[in-house]
């Protein structure tokens, strides 16, 4: 046991010796980079600030000429429409991509070359997708199985569900709504099939509006006749709130969820000018994302790096190129 402890502590003091030696040619080595560096900048000092002026100049140039644009459509799709919504702007896109410009001016786009690209997002709304049928509830619990439910929030099926969605187009340059958002509503809306779509349900909303409100009068006649039986001098339903009769408390229930019903149908009413109806328009939006608007930090870093890259290139072949020629010459 004693002999083995000299032996264990050496080999100790062996391997701290080496590690030590190591990092000090590890540190050598970065001191001698680091000198390198400074060399370099320091010979190719004007090359550098040359560059660099250039850059900052010519990227401010192009962050104020080359600015691009957002522009937010909320829109709400009526009639079962989402799909035909969603085609309508993955063929919008696809010709945008493919600067198919006749196409764009044939629905009435004004800047067709300053469109960049256009797509389409759902406002993820899970409470009142659950809220609106019992069994989603139960279809998002079995998804969610296999998986996160923020993802599957936003896919494909149940997205489109949603009651709102998107429109993002971007543009280079300031738009107006007149030159650009107002000919791609207008050319979501020419479906002839959702038109017809469009004018039954219309027709319906209106009949069913016109029952309810039928209803409504017969109520408040019964209520009126009631009123007066008990000798009300005001003939008002507004005073009978609560009474130990169940069957008129029924009415009242009755004529009150009728009001609401009416409500709603009003509002679907007026949602139903349109196949796609625009909720909101938000022009202008500019996009600061990626290097949009950063030009002056990045030309200027770009043409510097490539400067390097070059000047290291070439003294790496001309090493070579000795080398080559020392070891032909032997």
């Amino acid at each position: 046991m004693n002999k083995n402890v000299p032996n264990n502590l050496e080999d100790q003091e062996i391997d701290l010796s080496q590690i030590s030696k190591k990092i000090r040619s590890l540190l050598q080595r970065f001191n001698t980079f680091l000198f390198r560096c400074i060399q370099f900048f320091v010979k190719n000092g004007i090359v550098v600030s040359i560059l660099l002026i250039v850059g900052v100049g010519l990227g401010l140039f192009l962050d104020q000429t080359e600015k691009n644009y957002e522009h937010q459509i909320i829109v709400a799709p009526n009639f079962k429409s989402t799909d035909y919504l969603y085609s309508k702007i993955d063929l919008l896109a696809s010709k945008i991509a493919e600067k198919d410009f006749f196409f764009l001016k044939s629905i009435g786009i004004k800047n067709t070359q300053e469109i960049n690209k256009i797509s389409i997002e759902p406002i993820v709304d899970i409470y009142k997708f659950i809220n609106n049928e019992g069994q989603n509830l139960e279809l998002l619990q079995l998804m969610a199985q296999n998986g996160d439910l923020k993802t599957i929030a936003k896919e494909t099926s149940i997205s489109k569900n949603y009651d709102f969605h998107t429109i993002i187009l971007s543009t280079q340059g300031i738009t107006s709504q007149k030159r650009t958002v107002e000919p791609i509503l207008n050319y979501l809306n020419t479906s002839p099939y959702f038109r017809g779509a469009q004018k039954i349900s219309i027709s319906n909303i209106r009949q069913n509006i016109k029952t309810k409100e039928g209803i409504i009068a017969q109520i408040d006649g019964i209520l009126d006749q009631y009123s007066s039986s008990n000798g009300n001098r005001q003939k008002s339903d507004k005073l009978i709130y609560y009474n130990e009769n169940t069957q008129l408390n029924d009415i009242i229930k009755t004529k009150d969820s009728l009001t609401k019903d009416i409500g709603t149908l009003k509002i679907q009413l007026f949602n139903s000018d349109k196949i796609i109806k625009d909720c909101t328009v938000i022009m202008n939006i500019q996009n600061t994302k990626s290097i949009n608007g950063k030009l002056k930090f990045v030309l200027p870093a770009v043409l510097i790096l490539g400067f390097i890259f070059i000047s290291f290139f070439i003294s790496f072949y001309r090493k070579q190129s000795l080398k080559t020629e020392q070891n032909s010459t032997i």
